[in-house]
């Protein structure tokens, strides 16, 4: 599955990510978000897979494409062919009001993985600790901020005064954002973008140690989709916030409404695709690009199984006599 799907995935996220740049700035957010979802769905047809969105727009009453149940790629078209089952996990625009603004971290963003590989989950929120491959099994969910820190601060090799964390920058956070100040590490506050934030923890030279703070479900999945090929952890527990959220998750059959969730039971498969383009320019990846000659994207691919991590710069040239490459 991997090798088979994962070039045409990246072409997935490639096109929504240069719909969704073609906004940028205009103010739009529902715009942005789309044209995303719209290139993405468009392009995922052409897909020999027999797919099924199982994190996407929302439920179908609520979202016209890319909705959870959403049956995408060329089975839809031709039933009787046997083309791999494959779950699929969409944020075809993470950052709306990042895109709408131009603000940096926008990103398209797909994770896939064998049936059953992704959890199924509810558009609620999460507590969330997320950490790289040399802090794995050194926080605890529940574990005081000061001392995830200098958990964390131990296994770098270095002061916690070193160390900085990711926040969404959200009324709900004031509590623990003043507690890591009181430690002494440094926070980097986000608008938006907690799933390209919990990537950028997982790879050496960001700049960014850890992730903490609430954020969304379904990109917790991806978050952890992404971890699961990163060799990074991720924490994660549901927030129930109003009664309809527990009666919700009852309908779900989620039982334990308290469980942490670890990377391992976000995202089980044991062949995993995550792939993102950049829309504006970020930690990881540049944003799109548009010249002369064309349009240049900056993407990551990633694969379990395979155990490949691949950065792909690509330009798609415009068809004219006079077309000129450049090398920078």
């Amino acid at each position: 599955m991997e090798e088979q799907l994962s070039l045409e995935f990246l072409r997935v996220v490639e096109n929504g990510a240069i719909a969704a740049a073609r906004t940028m700035g205009f103010g739009d957010r529902h715009k942005a978000d789309e044209v995303a979802v719209e290139a993405m769905r468009k392009t995922m047809d052409q897909v020999e897979m027999d797919g099924t969105i199982v994190i996407g727009e929302g439920e179908r009453d609520e979202a016209p494409m890319l909705y959870i149940g959403e049956k995408v790629g060329l089975a839809t078209h031709a039933p009787k062919a046997l083309f791999p089952t494959v779950d699929i996990a969409v944020d075809p625009l993470e950052g709306t009001n990042l895109c709408a603004t131009g603000a940096p971290n926008a990103i398209a963003v797909l994770a896939a993985s064998e049936k059953g590989g992704l959890l199924h989950a509810p558009d609620l929120y999460m507590e969330k600790i997320i950490v790289g491959p040399s802090c794995k099994g050194a926080v605890d969910l529940d574990a005081p901020v000061a001392d995830n820190l200098k958990a964390v601060a131990k296994r770098l090799d270095r002061d916690v005064e070193d160390l900085v964390v990711m926040v969404l920058d959200r009324p709900r956070h004031e509590k623990m954002i003043e507690q890591i100040r009181t430690v002494g590490a440094r926070i980097r506050l986000i608008g938006d973008g907690d799933l390209s934030a919990g990537i950028s923890a997982a790879v050496i030279g960001t700049g960014v140690h850890m992730v903490m703070g609430t954020g969304g479900a379904p990109e917790g999945v991806l978050t952890a989709a992404a971890l699961r090929c990163l060799n990074g952890q991720i924490l994660a527990r549901l927030v129930i916030s109003k009664p309809q959220d527990a009666e919700r998750l009852a309908r779900m059959g989620v039982k334990d409404t308290k469980r942490i969730y670890a990377t391992e039971d976000l995202a089980p498969g044991k062949k995993i695709i995550f792939a993102c383009t950049g829309v504006t320019d970020g930690n990881l990846l540049k944003g799109v690009r548009f010249f002369g000659e064309g349009i240049r994207t900056s993407s990551m691919i990633l694969t379990l199984d395979e155990r490949q991590v691949r950065f792909v710069d690509s330009v798609r040239l415009e068809k004219r006599p006079d077309l000129k490459v450049r090398f920078n």
